[in-house]
């Protein structure tokens, strides 16, 4: 039946489970709006800035694990999609984003708006095509969706608008489009080898990653076997860390001294499912065994001994078969004496603090974790946010915690939180916004209300980019152009028709986060919090404490000694007021 190749294009996705597009119209993308108008059956997500659009396609394709779609118009239209691609794609979740092009006669004349989306998206994307032909378009759309779903990423068809509303004599799938089951065993070789490795160890170690979904019961059945500590990573924190009696934190640098030593003391390290980036924290003299379903993950941060190329909940039902118990649980256990000291001087940090202002963080993040649902979906901003998010959200395997955590791109919450709001109705779905990050992307505030999403904002206003002032002392560089003059954001989301409020003291935190948590549409929850609070990481390198002096020493010297003494009443003065009233 003839149809246009945008109804099409809507039919296949349908096939594949798409229930809404997030995008921003544009002359380019007319015909396929207009498609979307006609079909009524598909949401259009209408997003201010097609940053956001990738961003939210990611989210909702992270925490369904199915595809999402985005489409934006040509030249900058799409080329606004890219950052929001790049962390999808590093994130490995499946997503299609169709690129609308200038019409196909005027390709490669430096027409109007003309760029090559094709190459510009390759690096980001599984999959990126050019479709130069109608006749092109059924069987590059189906490569798209299956490359996007079986290898887990980023799909690009580049559609010049022309095409796009062009008809076509070809049929819609006639069944769903499904990904392959992801079940994967390693080499028999290989799995015997690490059998062998791991029965001889005196003292094993497990990073567990993001590639531990779905295998939580078979982690803690090797965990138990070979008395191991568990070090989850960032990305790995919402499948790992919860019921986990071998839990002993994270490690890294937005990590703590318990996950470091546990890696540390080992002499056998067991990769779960992890791309964990940082060398410097790997254990230099362990030998290592790592599974990871993408055998071209592994090795790349450490040399490893073995490598087990498949899915982690498979090929550990295969290891739990084999290996022999470990009677000797001394490494076990002092690890976890560690982590249990390690998080309760945590959470001594995040205790009162006699009613002052600005607030500390930690308090701040403890409360929200106190206070949100037992199924929220938690997105914190590249920052600081992250840093309390990690140490102070508790995971229950119903809470969901998301992040631009591999790409690292500020101003992801707000977006990544439509497309989590979007595809969960009904779902609490909870920012940790950092001030830099929100005002970053502020427009899309107005997305929350036009499409109705109950998201609730939590906003930590310290007034600085507080994270690269930490890097700066790192660095030994005085602070620097990371001032921020903020707005009253309440008084911001206020205008644009959010519940919204300012807190300015401890005291005032419940009742803010209550209302808020309580509101049925978008709400913000403004909090002025310390600029000076430190995050240590679980090791100290001799240059960074040389930095940190040099830092200190410039910035005196530079007359600016008032950050020197506000640095020391957010960190000591706070800390020594609460272990003399424990």
């Amino acid at each position: 039946m003839a149809r246009t190749v945008s109804q099409l294009i809507l039919d296949t996705v349908k096939a594949a489970g798409v229930q809404r597009i997030y995008g921003l119209p544009g002359d380019s993308l007319n015909a396929f709006t207009d498609a979307l108008r006609r079909d009524g059956t598909l949401d259009w997500v209408h997003v201010r800035h097609e940053e956001a659009a990738g961003f939210a396609a990611g989210a909702e394709a992270a925490l369904t694990g199915n595809l999402a779609v985005c489409a934006a118009s040509c030249g900058p239209g799409n080329l606004h999609l890219i950052n929001g691609l790049f962390d999808a794609h590093r994130s490995g979740v499946p997503v299609l984003a169709i690129a609308s092009h200038i019409p196909s006669a005027e390709i490669g004349s430096g027409y109007f708006q003309e760029t090559h989306p094709q190459n510009l998206f390759a690096e980001c994307s599984v999959y990126s095509e050019l479709v130069s032909h109608v006749d092109q378009l059924p069987y590059l759309l189906d490569i798209a969706i299956r490359a996007a779903l079986d290898r887990r990423g980023v799909a690009v068809l580049t559609i010049p608008g022309d095409i796009l509303a062009a008809k076509i004599d070809v049929d819609a799938p006639a069944g769903p489009i499904t990904a392959g089951s992801g079940a994967r065993l390693p080499d028999p070789i290989e799995l015997g080898r690490a059998v062998e490795l791991l029965n001889s160890a005196r003292s094993v170690t497990i990073l567990a990653g993001a590639g531990c979904q779905g295998a939580h019961a078979e982690l803690l059945t090797v965990a138990e076997l070979l008395q191991a500590p568990v070090v989850h990573t960032l990305r790995g924190k919402e499948f790992v860390e919860y019921d986990n009696p071998y839990d002993v934190g994270m490690t890294g640098l937005l990590g703590f001294r318990s996950g470091y030593d546990a890696m540390a003391d080992a002499d056998v390290l067991l990769m779960l499912g992890t791309d964990f980036p940082y060398r410097q924290f790997y254990p230099p003299r362990a030998r290592v065994i790592q599974i990871d379903l993408r055998g071209e993950h592994i090795g790349r941060r450490t040399r490893v001994d073995v490598a087990l190329v498949g899915s982690v909940k498979d090929t550990l039902t295969q290891l739990n078969t084999t290996l022999r118990p470990h009677a000797d649980s001394a490494h076990l256990q002092r690890s976890r004496q560690t982590y249990l000291r390690t998080r309760e001087q945590l959470d001594r940090v995040a205790g009162g603090d006699r009613d002052r202002t600005p607030v500390l963080p930690e308090l701040l993040a403890r409360r929200v974790d106190a206070l949100a649902a037992d199924d929220a979906v938690f997105i914190a901003d590249v920052g600081t946010p992250v840093i309390w998010a990690a140490r102070y959200l508790r995971m229950n395997g119903r809470r969901r915690l998301l992040g631009s955590f591999n790409h690292g791109s500020m101003a992801n919450a707000v977006p990544q939180a439509i497309g989590a709001a979007a595809g969960n109705p009904g779902r609490q779905v909870v920012t940790l916004s950092g001030d830099g990050g929100l005002s970053m992307m502020l427009g899309d505030l107005l997305t929350l209300v036009q499409a109705d999403l109950p998201v609730k904002m939590i906003v930590f206003n310290n007034g600085a980019l507080s994270f690269v002032e930490i890097e700066m002392k790192a660095a030994g560089i005085v602070n620097y152009g990371t001032g921020l003059d903020n707005p009253v954001f309440a008084e911001v989301a206020r205008a644009m028709g959010i519940h919204a409020s300012r807190v300015e003291r401890p005291s005032e935190i419940d009742a803010a986060l209550d209302a808020a948590f309580a509101h049925p549409g978008p709400a913000l929850v403004e909090v002025l919090t310390a600029r000076q609070e430190l995050s240590i990481p679980p090791t100290i390198t001799a240059a960074q404490l040389a930095g940190f002096s040099l830092w200190a020493t410039k910035t005196l010297l530079s007359g600016r000694g008032d950050e020197l003494i506000d640095l020391a009443k957010t960190n000591l003065g706070a800390r020594l007021h609460r272990r003399t009233s424990d």
